[in-house]
């Protein structure tokens, strides 16, 4: 289906904002595209398209005149290694920058196809926007980067179904020719003959099928123990590429043998799962399909392919990712939840998405698996017949943020800066230079009071005991708590603190990576005293074992100081409460004098995390009042101060009326 409109539209102004942000999120899928090419070529030759030169080089295994899979690397069927047989001339270094390139273009192409496949009238305009967007959600999802950094063909036979499935209402023929060459070259895609068939494109369905058969049987002649060994030693595949237990085996067969099945039980468990979310995924599909959303019924089918096949590897796995063009959620603010989860999963490690909890661990390991079946079986994705659809419920700016977006947002942002944190810079040399300049300006100042303070503490048992249990505990737990508390009953206000905090946190990013310093602790010959970890060997070129943890050496500014100083201040203005507001005020000092004790920062790093926060609360102020979909304030709001909500509001005062 097309999304061309016939309204006559204003063109782009390249001059204003929309045009401004049009160019730039071309930049940026330009930038994401040639930085991963960089990142393929500048590897040694050895490295570089593993699989491609597994295949194609001078020992490749359509080269050498052996079998296609005596080595189990070429995880391709017959056809495609009759396909690709004609390269092995070209298979010099070449050939691999044409394969990149190429493939880059491919991912362009997907990107185009898949914004002008979205449901509904979408302006040349929206198109123009969306498609920079789209492109670079391919280029750093982990299909792609895999398919870049291996050398895979996966990415063609998405756009061959893509193009059947979607245009083919116009041009029958070529379009069941498509989707037959694609199921010919990745097995699994044969799904999109039955749904053909359900959505009434019988024509197709027979083409597709026939043709699949066709091009199946022209191998088996022309390579026939190749095809034994992949149609049945092999199972259409099953063991190439690697042991089909892998964690980069995203299917059910993958999970069922992580957890431990075996033998004809998981054989049977799998066999009877695997039909019923085909079943259940494909009625799914053919249901969004005549709703009229012909990406999305092609993403859940290719979601449906990636459970019930018995290898589902990284690059083959980007039908997940196509799936976030589904709406889900009533309000205005879940509808973010869905395409925020999928991007995530399809673009960070197990790591990035849940903490490193022993329990949680299969959840972050198997997340792709769980997103596809997700989307194929179980989530109410919004019909272009409900009246959400255009219209969905506003969320307004005092109701709750979603839970799930909001948890996802946090951990991934805390994953985001503890990496940056990590790899902010950490000479040794530059950052104890740098702490030489804070004690000398605070010698200049008088307030180098650090040393004393930290001998005080490491000489006390109590007090060393209490500062270090202070240290590690506080600084998560109060402010996660302040949180919790804000967004169970008081959610606009929650809104206002956490973007705030968010700004802060990002300014302390900033500050460690332009200005790494080393903390007292990790001062050579200050005779400063580590209460909480013990000494360091600095003659240790990793420079102690807490290096290998995190990078010691971003000291400044001090976002224990920083985040304390944020939770007193959201304390002091939200409860009348003296008591309550003298512990707001006792917070933030007792943690600078915490962090100075244990030798952890200096007093300047305090300073500093009182200057981050204060930049977060002003940036907040403008966002709230500037930001794109932001309430315009009312009379009674100061733009610094949090939001009223209703309920909390006073009742107004109204003079008692004349007898």
């Amino acid at each position: 289906m097309t999304t061309e409109t016939t309204s006559r539209e204003t063109p782009v102004q390249w001059g204003s904002r929309t045009g401004t942000a049009l160019v730039a999120l071309w930049l940026l899928a330009g930038a994401l595209a040639v930085r991963q090419a960089v990142a393929v070529l500048r590897l040694p030759p050895e490295k570089r398209l593993t699989d491609l030169v597994a295949w194609l080089g001078d020992r490749g295994v359509l080269r050498d005149g052996h079998s296609l899979y005596d080595s189990e690397t070429f995880t391709g069927t017959p056809l495609a290694g009759l396909v690709l047989r004609p390269l092995t001339n070209a298979a010099q270094q070449g050939l691999g920058v044409a394969w990149t390139f190429g493939t880059l273009l491919l991912v362009g192409a997907l990107g185009v196809l898949a914004v002008r496949a979205l449901p509904g009238v979408l302006s040349s305009r929206a198109q123009l926007i969306a498609t920079p967007i789209a492109i670079s959600l391919l280029v750093v999802s982990v299909p792609v980067r895999n398919t870049f950094s291996l050398g895979q063909t996966s990415i063609i036979p998405v756009l061959l179904v893509l193009g059947g499935f979607i245009y083919g209402t116009r041009a029958p023929r070529l379009g069941g020719a498509l989707v037959a060459v694609a199921a010919a070259l990745q097995p699994p895609l044969l799904l999109f003959v039955p749904l053909l068939w359900l959505v009434g494109r019988r024509r197709e369905a027979a083409i597709a099928g026939g043709g699949f058969a066709a091009l199946t049987a022209l191998a088996w002649a022309a390579l026939p123990s190749d095809s034994w060994a992949y149609w049945v030693h092999h199972v259409a595949g099953v063991g190439l590429g690697g042991a089909s237990d892998q964690l980069s085996n995203q299917s059910l067969h993958g999970l069922l043998l992580r957890l431990g099945l075996a033998g004809p039980l998981e054989i049977g468990l799998f066999a009877v799962l695997a039909a019923a979310i085909a079943v259940l995924g494909l009625r799914r599909a053919a249901h969004y399909a005549r709703d009229g959303q012909l990406l999305l019924a092609a993403a859940l089918t290719g979601c449906v392919a990636v459970a019930v096949s018995p290898v589902a590897w990284q690059h083959q796995q980007l039908w997940i990712l196509l799936a976030a063009v589904g709406r889900v959620g009533r309000r205005t603010g879940d509808r973010y939840v869905w395409p925020v989860f999928l991007v995530l999963v399809m673009t960070l490690d197990a790591q990035a998405l849940v903490p490193k909890i022993a329990w949680l661990a299969p959840l972050g390991e198997n997340a792709p698996l769980l997103a596809a079946l997700l989307a194929a079986c179980v989530l109410p994705f919004v019909s272009r017949t409900s009246t959400l659809w255009d219209r969905p419920e506003s969320s307004g700016p005092f109701s709750r943020p979603n839970l799930m977006l909001e948890l996802l947002l946090i951990r991934v942002g805390y994953f985001v800066y503890s990496y940056v944190r990590s790899m902010a810079p950490s000479g040794r040399d530059l950052a104890e230079g740098h702490g030489q300049q804070i004690l000398n300006i605070e010698k200049f100042l008088s307030i180098d009071i650090e040393h004393w303070l930290n001998q005080a503490v490491a000489h006390t048992g109590w007090l060393n005991d209490s500062m270090n249990f202070y240290y590690g505990a506080f600084h998560f737990l109060i402010p996660i708590s302040l949180l919790a508390l804000l967004y169970l009953r008081r959610p606009a206000t929650y809104r206002w603190a956490r973007t705030s905090l968010s700004f802060a946190t990002l300014l302390g990013l900033v500050g460690f990576w332009l200005y790494p310093l080393a903390p007292p602790r990790l001062m050579p010959g200050l005779d400063y005293i580590d209460t909480a970890h013990g000494p360091q060997n600095f003659d240790d070129p990793d420079f102690g074992v807490l290096t290998g943890i995190s990078n010691q050496y971003a000291a400044m500014p001090s976002l224990h100081v920083g985040w304390s100083l944020w939770a007193g201040i959201v304390i002091i203005r939200l409860t009348p409460n003296l008591w309550l507001r003298l512990l707001g005020v006792l917070y933030p000092l007792l943690t600078t004098v915490v962090v100075m004790g244990t030798a952890n920062h200096y007093l300047l790093d305090a300073v500093g995390g009182a200057a981050v926060v204060a930049a977060g609360f002003g940036i907040a102020a403008v966002w709230r009042r500037y930001g794109p979909g932001q309430p315009s304030e009312t009379a009674d709001q100061d733009t610094d101060r949090p939001p009223v909500e209703p309920a909390l509001r006073e009742p107004m005062r109204t003079a008692p009326a004349a007898p």
